[in-house]
């Protein structure tokens, strides 16, 4: 047995707070029953102002990969074009589904350590005069590489090519952690998770359709059912749903929705930003480099720290986890072994930031990592001058500048 509360700092499933797994240990309800059109009701208007749209929201009872599927197949047909923007793991993830469905995936290929590239996309879209390209998909937070893409700039890449395309955006690990406009950034469809900025166990997840998408799906012909939008639509306007949902967790659903409320979207947004802010603090500070190459792509919910030439990313890991009892996130695909990550989204404050950089950096003296002493010194520093009001980056950046570490 170990004594003490388990660190778990990936990237999500991220910690479910005590609130909510009080919510989800309610009694199971008839969710055919009068009482449960209630909890449907509030967890669909809820999601709504989550997402900031006027529009549908759909909650489905499946991982975020559900949400990818069910976007595509109600809004698309077989051989449709889409043209994908690789920023990582998970947008080649998505561009695999979509191949297995029918569609024909086209990727721009990125270099795993930046956003998406509005200009790119802008480049293809105007090359394609037939407008066979029937739906652009990025990821706004990659979890895999922590980079941001900027879905607004994407917005209007594709209004500057006067394209119709549908834009799709993947917001599993930035909704309810990162700024997100569905509306005003003019996205058509959106796809989301429980198990991230929502702080729920993994098990839901959501669409959030524009009425561009809600047309489109009239015309779509790639075969669905369980995921159909157009069956969601009659038992969502009374609070229900056409299948047995995930009762408790939607319990948990609305507990969260109401969390995020209390504490203001903007200020969920800006904690996010202090967070990420001194993690790289402590990253710079150790001399390690943040895999995300552009400062301004950088990820309020994650971390990716590439290891030292010659060190193993995994051994840093199981050592960390071995000693301390604290589960970071591992590389996936072509940075396996070569990156680990850092998870500092949802319910998460100023304390658990620095047990975990504590337990980083203890972590790489027992692995026998290369590294300064002095990380969580330098988040101490940021995470003090911004919770005075100071931008993100300030204090920290006067000190280096002026030796004081």
């Amino acid at each position: 047995m170990t004594a003490g509360r388990h660190f778990l700092q990936i990237p999500g499933p991220s910690n479910v707070p005590d609130r909510i797994l009080r919510a989800i240990d309610f009694p199971t309800m008839d969710h055919r029953g009068p009482a449960f059109a209630e909890v449907g009701q509030k967890a669909l208007e809820g999601m709504r102002g989550i997402f900031r749209t006027k529009g549908r929201v759909v909650i489905y009872p499946s991982s975020g990969t559900g949400a990818w599927e069910a976007a595509l197949v109600n809004t698309l047909s077989p051989g449709d074009r889409v043209l994908m923007y690789e920023t990582g793991h998970f947008a080649w993830l998505w561009s695999r589904l979509a191949e297995r469905l029918g569609l024909r995936p086209e990727t721009i290929v990125g270099d795993w350590r930046r956003g998406a590239d509005p200009d790119a996309i802008e480049e293809r879209l105007r090359a394609d005069a037939d407008h066979s390209i029937k739906a652009v998909c990025v990821v706004h937070n990659e979890t895999s590489t922590g980079a941001v893409s900027p879905i607004a700039e994407v917005r209007r890449a594709l209004d500057a090519a006067g394209h119709p395309a549908l834009l799709m955006v993947d917001t599993i690990s930035s909704l309810g952690s990162v700024d997100y406009r569905h509306d005003e950034w003019g996205v058509d469809v959106g796809i989301s998770g429980s198990q991230k900025g929502l702080m729920l166990p993994p098990g839901l997840s959501f669409n959030a359709i524009s009425d561009k998408a809600w047309q489109a799906a009239r015309d779509a012909r790639l075969p669905k059912a369980y995921w159909s939008w157009e069956e969601m639509e009659e038992p969502n306007s009374k609070g229900y749903f056409p299948y047995t949902p995930a009762t408790n967790l939607l319990y948990g659903l609305n507990e969260a929705i109401d969390m995020l409320a209390e504490e203001g979207l903007e200020n969920v947004f800006a904690r996010h930003a202090r967070h990420g802010a001194a993690a790289r603090a402590s990253v710079e500070a150790w001399g390690l480099e943040v895999l995300c190459a552009r400062p301004e792509d950088r990820s309020p919910v994650l971390t990716a720290v590439l290891m030292p030439e010659g060190h193993s990313a995994d051994a840093f890991r199981a050592t960390t986890l071995a000693n301390y009892d604290m589960s970071l996130g591992n590389g996936l695909s072509k940075v396996a072994d070569r990156v680990f990550r850092i998870g500092h989204l949802g319910d998460f404050n100023d304390l658990m930031l620095c047990g975990t950089l504590a337990g980083v950096e203890m972590g790489l003296r027992d692995a026998g990592v290369p590294y300064r002493a002095g990380g969580l010194a330098a988040a101490m520093d940021e995470l003090g001058a911004t919770r005075q009001g100071q931008a993100p980056g300030a204090e920290a950046a006067r000190g280096r500048k002026a030796g004081a570490r």
